[in-house]
């Protein structure tokens, strides 16, 4: 009987212009560590934001990748059902990509992925990054968490004490793996209300 080669787990981890590409460059570094293979796809926006808040270079950030995939490349393998996947990360998501999810306005290969993931019924994340929001973001948001996918603003959590941005970050993206059932490990979790928080708030 002949055997069918496994490959290993893959993501795709899109990157739009919206501020915060920090998020997705630290999803590669960790998926990377977790012998995850991904899958890049960046738009040309996200190429400048970049440039503005991490003063990296497209190359140093496709090198933090599996596969690279050009935005404009429809006919990429992620553009595909039949290529295998536990579905999407965008990280972080403009209100642009996320419209365009919600319409099935697939303009480009970002978008195109993020249609296939949810008519596939895999897990698509988007790291929507806009504040504050007007009625329209909210009812495309409503859109495409009816069609499956996941909204999950990069909003940080206090409660670890969080002492550095990099601490911060680490963490969004931690949450937003487990998602995905992938473990970043080293991540602190709830614990519960400490005894001594406990003791103070007694009457």
């Amino acid at each position: 009987m002949k055997m069918i080669p496994k490959h290993p787990p893959r993501i795709i981890v899109g990157i739009s212009g919206a501020s915060g590409a920090i998020y997705g460059v630290r999803a590669l570094e960790h998926l990377s560590r977790l012998g995850v293979e991904t899958h890049l796809v960046i738009t040309r926006s996200a190429h400048l934001t970049i440039a503005q808040e991490l003063d990296m270079r497209p190359t140093d950030l496709e090198e933090k990748a599996s596969v690279v995939h050009n935005a404009k490349d429809i006919g990429a393998t992620i553009a595909s059902g039949s290529f295998q996947t536990l579905g999407m990360l965008i990280a972080p998501c403009s209100v642009r990509t996320m419209s365009e999810i919600a319409t099935g306005v697939t303009s480009t290969l970002i978008s195109r992925a993020a249609d296939v993931v949810l008519k596939e019924r895999r897990r698509l994340v988007l790291m929507l990054r806009e504040t504050p929001l007007h009625l329209g973001h909210l009812r495309t948001m409503t859109s495409v968490t009816e069609m499956g996918a996941i909204i999950m603003p990069p909003v940080p959590a206090l409660y670890t004490r969080p002492a550095t941005i990099d601490e911060m970050v680490d963490y969004t993206v931690g949450r937003a793996l487990d998602l995905f059932g992938i473990d970043m490990g080293g991540m602190p979790r709830w614990q519960g209300i400490s005894q001594e928080m406990q003791k103070q708030d007694a009457p």
